[in-house]
Formats: C-alpha cells, sequence, structure tokens
C-alpha cells in the first residue's frame, strides 16, 4: 500500500493539473495569447509540469507564460510597425512555440518525479529553473528590446542592425532577460517555501538565463535560417512573407527555425543551472566528507 502513495498523488496532480491549465489555456486563447493547437500544447506541457513536478513547478510555468503573454501585448501596434515582418509567428502562440519554451521543463518534472534522492530531485529542479529561466529571458529581451530607443547590434560583429534581426541584442533587451531569469528563480524559490537548501536558486536561474538567452543571439546570428523577400527587398524569418510572397534562403540553415533555437536556448539554460548547482554543491560535500 505505502509504494501507491506517490503514485495516487501523482494522478490527483495530473488530473488537478489537466483542469488548473485548461482554464489558463483557455483564458489565453480569450486574450489572444495563444491559438487553437496552442491551447492544446499548454494543456498538455501545463498537466505534466503540474502533475510530475508539482505545483512550484507548474506554477512557475505560468509565471513565464503569462508574463511573457502580457509583454507580447505591450505595445503591440508599435512592435508590429517596427519589426513584425521580420519575426516568423505573430503574439499568439502555437503548439510549436510552447513546446518549444515549455517541453524541457515538462520533461524535466517527469525525471523529477522517478529521482530516488533528494540531492537529485534537486539538481532537476534547478535544471527547470534553468530552462524556464532562459526561456523568460529570451522571451522578455524580445519583447521588450524590440522597443529599444537604441539601436539594436549584432551579437557577433558589433555592428547595429535593424530592429528584430536574428541575433541583435540591445542594452534595455539584456536587463530584461537579467529581470525576466531572476524573477523566475525567486518565483520557484518562493512556491519551494524558500527552502534554505535553494537559497542560490534566483542567482543560478539568473545566470542560466543570461547564458540560455545569448545562446538564442549567437545561434540566431550563426545558424538560424534566414530568408529574403525579392518584393519587398526585406530579410525575414518567414518562408512566406506578409506581402505573399514566398522568400528564398538568405543565410543560415532552412530547417533551423526560431523555434529550435527556442528549444536549444532552453536546454542551455537547463545545463547552465544544473552544473552551477553542482558548482555551488560541491564545497558542502567535500567538508561533508573531512
Amino acid at each position: 500500500m505505502i509504494r501507491n502513495v506517490p503514485h495516487k498523488h501523482t494522478l490527483s496532480r495530473l488530473s488537478l493539473g489537466f483542469l488548473f491549465s485548461t482554464v489558463v489555456a483557455w483564458l489565453a486563447y480569450r486574450r489572444h495569447s495563444l491559438n487553437k493547437n496552442g491551447v492544446a500544447g499548454a494543456i498538455i506541457t501545463g498537466t505534466a509540469t503540474v502533475g510530475f513536478g508539482g505545483w512550484s513547478w507548474g506554477l512557475s510555468l505560468i509565471f513565464f507564460f503569462i508574463s511573457s503573454s502580457a509583454f507580447s501585448h505591450y505595445r503591440e501596434r508599435e512592435k508590429a510597425r517596427i519589426a513584425a515582418d521580420k519575426f516568423s509567428k505573430g503574439s499568439r502562440r502555437d503548439i510549436a512555440q510552447v513546446a518549444a519554451n515549455g517541453g524541457l521543463a515538462a520533461l524535466l518534472a517527469l525525471w523529477h518525479s522517478m529521482a530516488t534522492s533528494p540531492e537529485q530531485r534537486d539538481l532537476l529542479l534547478a535544471g527547470g529553473a534553468g530552462a524556464l529561466a532562459a526561456a523568460t529571458a529570451d522571451t522578455w529581451a524580445t519583447e521588450l528590446g524590440v522597443l529599444s530607443s537604441e539601436p539594436p547590434r549584432s551579437i557577433i560583429t558589433g555592428k547595429p542592425v535593424p530592429p528584430g534581426t536574428s541575433g541583435g541584442v540591445t542594452r534595455p533587451g539584456m536587463l530584461a532577460a537579467a529581470s525576466g531569469a531572476l524573477g523566475l528563480g525567486v518565483v520557484f524559490w518562493g512556491l519551494e517555501r524558500f527552502r534554505r537548501s535553494l537559497a542560490s536558486l534566483p542567482l543560478i536561474a539568473c545566470l542560466a538565463g543570461l547564458v540560455g538567452s545569448m545562446a538564442d543571439s549567437l545561434l540566431g546570428a550563426v545558424l538560424q535560417g534566414v530568408f529574403y523577400c525579392p518584393v519587398c527587398k526585406a530579410e525575414t524569418e518567414r518562408r512566406v512573407h506578409s506581402c505573399g510572397t514566398t522568400t528564398v534562403p538568405m543565410r543560415g540553415l532552412r530547417w533551423l527555425n526560431n523555434d529550435a533555437v527556442n528549444f536549444t536556448a532552453t536546454l542551455v539554460g537547463c545545463l547552465t543551472a544544473m552544473a552551477l548547482w553542482l558548482f555551488t554543491r560541491a564545497p558542502t560535500d567535500f567538508e561533508n566528507r573531512v
């Protein structure tokens, strides 16, 4: 009977996670933050994250989603005028975007539920926080950085590039990235009841989020597929430009789109957070052995 208790808890959380995720996804759809298949993606991701990770994981995912959606709609018309043609998708997230930003956290939550020791669970929790911090950092940087009064600069050459260009960074964007990642870390730690053993989580999330966001910019500048509209003479991430013209490859890998780049950024954030977590734990382990 004792062995079945965790299983019952998981089933209960999955049920509650499904109901909670369905409500949030429906509200997001009504607010034009998700399209129809994005609703399905949000329900699947949210249910898995809450069901296997618990409410601290699930509500941290909600923090990312709500804050990012709010910034997506912030000064939306102005952003559309500045750089909408460059972005591959609009502010309504689809299932691929949901999976790219929250899919890894859901997988880590599943792994977390199967961990056999507190040390493993905390390591996976740090990885989950790093993945969500990277997603938060990148989205905040994109949504707020494009509104910067100073022109973005290429992360590779340092030269000014048009707003919305893949690999372009600004100081306000970097500040937004750091704020978003730190905020995610604080929220995750708070939802874990500010456990003393997780006191380093906000700083780790901040650093991991920044590293993940920088990885996103580097991939965007070097490898992400960028296309060219011969009619509008404009650079874009879209295979079909907003004018209806089929674009032609300009640089990068055709198959490496923004969703793949975003998922890679969350993976980099996850691995960075886990490495930092192990580094901060090492002195304690040494002291214990001595």
